[in-house]
Formats: C-alpha cells, sequence, structure tokens
C-alpha cells in the first residue's frame, strides 16, 4: 500500500481539492517511511523509533529533515520494556497485546516490545536502566531517559508515549523538558544496541 502511487495520487488530490490540509503516513519499515518521504505531499511521518528500534536514525530522519516532513516517534518505551519496571516473570493480561502478539500472531511482531523477544528485552532494559543511573543519577527514570532519548533525536516533532496515571503522564511531559543526555550515555546506549541487539532488529524494519 505504502509504494502504490494511487494512494499518495489521490491524497494528493484531497489537498489540492482543500477537502483535507495534509496528509501522513504511519508506516512499519523504513522503506515505508522512505517512500512516504519522497512524495511530495506528505506531511508525516509515524515510525516506532526507540532505543531498541535504532534504524530509522540511518536513513529515515536524514530524509525527513531534507524534506521538511515531520516525524512523530511511536512506541517510544517499546511497550513498556525500556520503563525498567519488567522482569522475566511479568504477566500480561490475556487482551494486552503484549500477550497475544508476543510472537506477531495478530499483527507485526514489531509492534510489540520493538521486535525484541521478551526475555531479551528484559534482560538489556535491565542494563539500560543501569546506564541510565550510571550517567544520568537518580533523579531521571529508565522512562525519562528513553522519552528523552527519541525526542532529542534531530528531526523528530513529537512522542506518542502511554499514560495509565496522571503521575505518568506528567513524568513523561517532564522528560521532554531534559536537558541534552550528554554523549557518554547515548554512545553507551548505542553500544548496548550493537552488542545485543542489532542482529535481531536492525535487518528486519
Amino acid at each position: 500500500m505504502y509504494s502504490q502511487d494511487q494512494v499518495y495520487d489521490a491524497l494528493d488530490t484531497l489537498v489540492e481539492d482543500g477537502a483535507i490540509a495534509a496528509y501522513g503516513v504511519s508506516v512499519e519499515t523504513c522503506d515505508e517511511a522512505l517512500t512516504a518521504i519522497s512524495r511530495r505531499g506528505t506531511a508525516t511521518v509515524q515510525i516506532i523509533l526507540n532505543a531498541f528500534r535504532r534504524k530509522p536514525l540511518d536513513d529515515v530522519l536524514p530524509a525527513a529533515g531534507e524534506a521538511g516532513v515531520g516525524i512523530i516517534a511511536r512506541v517510544p518505551l517499546a511497550s513498556g520494556l525500556l520503563s525498567g519496571r519488567y522482569t522475566a516473570s511479568t504477566r500480561f493480561a490475556a487482551n494486552d497485546h503484549r500477550n497475544y502478539n508476543r510472537h506477531g500472531e495478530s499483527f507485526d511482531v514489531g509492534e510489540t516490545f520493538s521486535g525484541v523477544d521478551f526475555e531479551t528485552g528484559v534482560a538489556v532494559a535491565a542494563e539500560f536502566s543501569h546506564l541510565v543511573a550510571e550517567h544520568l543519577g537518580d533523579s531521571i527514570t529508565p522512562a525519562q531517559a528513553a522519552l528523552a532519548w527519541v525526542v532529542q533525536q534531530p528531526g523528530v516533532s513529537t512522542v506518542i508515549p502511554g499514560a495509565r496515571s496522571v503521575e505518568q503522564a506528567r513524568a513523561n511531559a517532564a522528560a521532554g523538558e531534559l536537558v541534552a543526555l550528554g554523549d557518554p550515555f547515548l554512545q553507551a546506549v548505542a553500544e548496548l544496541y550493537d552488542d545485543r541487539l542489532r542482529a535481531a532488529i536492525h535487518p528486519r524494519w
């Protein structure tokens, strides 16, 4: 769908006719994102981007910046993994996609834990939490650091985090006000991804 000219032609016609002001595209893969960005009418691209799904940094964000296309980052906490609150024994409700779609049974597995298998994700998330404490101190939670990591990437327009309480919503909002995370932390996160996740995640989306 995302590579079909007729889809974009129809959307461009709607803009030209004044039926809509602009349109955006929500994608699964970086190739889909690059196709959308190449179309003159695309205003925004929504894509999974977090410390466990770094591939959009390679080509998508630079291409979007050059084209003036906004980036909306979704699943910024890898379905909660990057909050640091889960363990290997954590269980989810039967109607929670973190239970029923863990292996892609119902839709793209990349939407659940960003495609990281749960056991690996929990282990790597614990290492991420350790890096947060080591480099950023105790005043910033792993979830806030993960959100700040996304929003501080050049070209990211906004981030869509989830929240189950007022306190979570406020903590998420506060992450947008954090000072630059700093090169030592960013490099450590990049190395964690390269060592533990890149081989399984980077080629897929």
